[in-house]
């Protein structure tokens, strides 16, 4: 028979409840005690019964984690990053995918919202109301978007977009275009913002192109559009359109960095892989990860509930970018 919490208590010298609170709420047990009951438990192959913790405590030590598209190679070192920030934490991770559909992310969060002890919304699509809303059914910590009185972890796209748009112009570029992502993107709405007025700084003309979905066919199917616009140079919402911007460039003989130059924005590992390599603003997602882990983990602490991380971005050139052609 697998070994019961009574089993432990009695191994270790102590008292039922040391070895439940042990497990609980490690914090308020000696820390001698502490150590002898877990090097107890664990000789015995004792594991604590979660769904009865949770009627003890109140809490499940499950935590979920919502995105707008899993496909996304942005997402997978996120997920992966919280993951393993949770289970150090001694959580669970639950992942669940909306297709960019903000009607499935708030029918998730209401899903979720008694099974886990808070949620994670990676690049939400749903109104700042609705989110603020959905706050009061559980703890909820926002990654990629700022949405006031609730804690957020976004990462500096701003200051990547104009970064990206001071380097093209440094080449030479005076025409630039700007492939946008999905409408309701707080990190779209930045980029173009900051983009636009990085360009005017620097006497270029920026047209901007969108809203596009943030795929690589996407990318692809807007080639024809940005032609057209007679840019030299493109700055793309995210690496995997740039992707597909590439492909579309070379099934037209559009040579790049030849006769355009084009940056995306993630630095995804494909981003390395394709040819020519692509220059793109780099993203901290798995910081990104561990980060909103810890803050749901301390929304309970009222000075750090509406907290604000913002992760620094870095521009990467490789290939695909290069001096405007005469």
């Amino acid at each position: 028979m697998p070994a019961t919490i009574r089993d432990v208590a009695r191994a270790s010298g102590v008292h039922v409840s040391t070895v439940s609170r042990t497990f609980s709420a490690p914090h308020l047990v000696n820390p001698d005690t502490r150590s002898r009951v877990l090097s107890t438990a664990e000789s015995m192959g004792y594991r604590p019964n979660r769904a009865a913790r949770a009627l003890i405590t109140g809490r499940t030590h499950n935590i979920g984690l919502i995105v707008a598209d899993i496909a996304n190679p942005f997402f997978p070192p996120l997920i992966k990053a919280a993951e393993s920030q949770s289970r150090q934490r001694d959580y669970h991770l639950f992942v669940a995918d909306t297709n960019e559909d903000p009607v499935v992310e708030e029918q998730l969060v209401h899903a979720l919202a008694k099974q886990v002890d808070g949620v994670l919304l990676c690049s939400p699509r749903m109104s700042n109301d609705l989110i603020e809303k959905l706050r009061k059914e559980v703890p909820l910590v926002v990654v990629n978007r700022p949405v006031e009185g609730l804690p957020a972890v976004v990462m500096d796209v701003a200051s990547g977009a104009r970064t990206a748009i001071e380097h093209l112009v440094g080449l030479g570029h005076r025409d630039i275009a700007l492939l946008g992502g999905p409408r309701g993107s707080w990190t779209n709405r930045e980029i173009r913002r900051s983009a636009t007025a990085a360009a005017k700084a620097a006497g270029a003309t920026l047209t901007v192109l969108g809203p596009f979905q943030p795929t690589e066919a996407a990318g692809s199917a807007a080639c024809a559009a940005v032609l057209a616009t007679g840019a030299t140079a493109v700055l793309v919402y995210n690496d995997l359109m740039a992707i597909g911007l590439l492909e579309g460039l070379h099934d037209r003989n559009v040579s790049v960095p030849g006769e355009i130059s084009v940056v995306g924005i993630d630095d995804i590992m494909l981003s390395r892989l394709v040819r020519p390599k692509l220059t793109t603003v780099a993203t901290p997602t798995a910081a990104a990860g561990r980060a909103a882990v810890d803050m749901l983990l301390h929304h309970e602490d009222e000075q750090r509930s509406t907290a604000l991380v913002t992760l620094q971005t870095q521009l990467v050139i490789r290939d695909s970018t290069g001096p405007a052609p005469v």
